[in-house]
């Protein structure tokens, strides 16, 4: 009995959990590059439980764009694309990259980042960001790290400079206070990673193996949080969090593309950070070619 239960629970708990993956239709279709790359967009849908409240926006957001890839042989890379990136949006023309999800959701985001990385997208994850609290929560909170005070209206976060214990709503804060941070979006990016890793690190097979509520609580709360592409399974969800991992542990890369400008003003749409266009399109090579250095790349000029 207790080796049927042992082998039951495990396989009976990844049915559970597929049967609660949320889709919607965001692949391209496009040919196929090196490797397995994942789209990671973090929606700020107005209204929904533990997200940004109701200001009068209609639609989405995306205030967090990520893109994690796996290379055929190389380290697994975790790259931030600022949301203000100037970029050619298919059918709309240039424009700031996360207008492309307000205007067609995640196919016309998805055909966007693919036409600036030459990147095929396999598989896409949208975070509701009020998903975040609850799957903090569920691994019992996360230590958080940023060296100065803070006290930002727009986000919630009240943080003292140092490191501390959080729970889901002041992680959630965390990832989204921008306004206050003097590098703006880049160093959003590096809370938001900051977090991920923390997440990750908590989320131990070892610690688990033996846990059957914590398996059940994290299982529901990253199926609540999360919505996948119509390919995607429970396997694929499996796959993407080991990349998470090795993208945040010694030997994985994390970083930006090269930037020219965080703050090109190319007239009709404000403020946008320019990517490098003599770096950037060899970045992305790079990055499809699993040849990044290990550790922090990109940044803005000087970096």
């Amino acid at each position: 009995m207790v080796l049927v239960v042992l082998v039951a629970w495990p396989v009976g708990l990844l049915v559970w959990a597929n049967g609660r993956l949320q889709h919607t239709p965001a692949l391209s279709g496009a040919p196929d590059t090196p490797g397995t790359t994942y789209l990671l967009a973090g929606s700020d849908a107005r209204g929904d439980d533990g997200g940004v409240a109701d200001d009068g926006t209609e639609g989405q957001r995306t205030d967090t764009i990520l893109l994690l890839h796996v290379p055929a042989d190389g380290p697994t890379a975790l790259i931030s694309l600022p949301r203000d990136t100037y970029v050619d949006i298919p059918g709309h023309g240039a424009s700031k990259l996360n207008a492309a999800f307000a205007w067609g959701g995640a196919p016309l985001l998805v055909q966007t980042v693919e036409g600036l990385t030459g990147l095929t997208v396999d598989h896409y994850v949208e975070i509701g960001m009020g998903g975040v609290a609850h799957l903090v929560d569920a691994v019992g909170g996360v230590n958080l790290c940023y060296d100065a005070d803070v006290n930002d209206a727009d986000s919630g976060m009240v943080w003292t400079a140092g490191c501390h214990d959080v729970d889901g709503t002041a992680a959630l804060a965390f990832a989204r206070m921008r306004k206050s941070d003097p590098t703006g979006d880049v160093g959003r990016a590096l809370r938001q990673r900051q977090l991920i890793g923390a997440v990750m690190g908590k989320v131990s097979p070892r610690s688990l193996a033996f846990d059957p509520r914590a398996q059940v609580s994290l299982a529901e709360a990253g199926t609540g949080a999360m919505t996948f592409d119509e390919q995607a399974d429970v396997l694929d969800v499996a796959r993407l969090a080991l990349a998470f991992r090795d993208a945040n542990a010694e030997g994985g890369v994390t970083g930006t593309p090269p930037i020219a400008s965080m703050d090109y003003r190319p007239g009709n749409v404000g403020s946008t950070v320019l990517l490098d266009p003599d770096r950037a399109p060899d970045f992305f090579v790079a990055l499809r070619d699993g040849t990044l250095p290990p550790g922090q790349v990109g940044g803005p000029p000087g970096s």
